[in-house]
């Protein structure tokens, strides 16, 4: 017997670890909210940070802090609820076959509720409109341009996400470094024309507290269609989804590691 099961009650452990069990859901729910509450802290706070101090923050270090939150989040809490914090992630996961579509809206609302609130925690502390972290079409680039940004920039982070939690290529919680390593090179070169987003949530929450909407569209829209572009790139790469590795990644799986039956 592991040490694990040594502390924590069998009976406890197969609970925790059935995706299908609903007395769980609100353990995956509320480490969603938590986990876009963090990646939105940092990534709006970026923006709404160098309003209230010029100059202290430049693009760079702006770029680089989502993608080491997200980095960090995968790292404490990936195999609690699969860590999607975005959800044009959940539905990418969801048309992979590696995550149930009863499962969804649960998870976008929270994803929501958790940006939205980041957003009012940054405005109470920082003092300046929460509009200074959110993403708009650069000066002089139509929302088109934008559009097109956020949907390639999006196509090419949920292929690493769907890549790296899949059959043999899951590389379980080292998958969080291709993931955060990918969102900080998105940024340092996608980020002046659309903000380099990549997610409708983190988005939605600077948007809401700020009450400016405009051209939200761009990160519906953009980030969606990268990711349904991004399901049919791994079809084409790997065949089918579903397999136990993908859904365990996808739902969150305590305890959970890839056997050599599922490579």
């Amino acid at each position: 017997m592991s040490q694990t099961t040594e502390l924590v009650p069998k009976s406890v452990l197969t609970r925790i670890q059935d995706f299908s069990d609903p007395r769980q859901e609100w353990r995956r729910l509320f480490a969603e909210l938590y986990g876009t509450f963090l990646l939105v802290l940092v990534a709006a706070g970026g923006g709404m940070m160098g309003q209230a101090f010029p100059g202290v923050i430049d693009r760079s270090a702006a770029v680089t802090a989502p993608g080491l939150m997200v980095l960090g989040v995968i790292l404490f809490m990936g195999k609690v609820s699969g860590a999607h914090l975005n959800p044009a992630v959940s539905i990418a996961f969801a048309l992979r076959g590696d995550f149930p579509w009863w499962r969804v809206p649960g998870y976008i609302v929270v994803q929501l509720a958790g940006a939205a609130l980041a957003a009012l925690v940054l405005k109470a502390v920082i003092g300046v409109s929460a509009t200074a972290g959110s993403n708009y079409p650069a000066s002089g680039y139509s929302t088109w341009a934008a559009f097109w940004m956020e949907a390639i920039l999006t196509l090419g982070l949920v292929s690493v996400i769907l890549g790296t939690a899949s059959g043999a290529q899951n590389v379980g919680l080292f998958g969080a470094f291709g993931v955060g390593a990918y969102i900080v090179l998105a940024g340092l070169w996608g980020s002046p024309i659309s903000g380099a987003s990549m997610n409708p949530a983190r988005t939605f929450g600077p948007d809401l507290v700020g009450w400016d909407f405009t051209d939200y569209w761009v990160y519906l829209a953009g980030p969606l269609a990268g990711a349904v572009a991004a399901v049919g790139l791994a079809f084409l790469l790997r065949g089918r989804g579903g397999g136990a590795s993908g859904s365990a990644a996808a739902q969150g799986a305590l305890f959970t590691e890839v056997s050599e039956g599922d490579r």
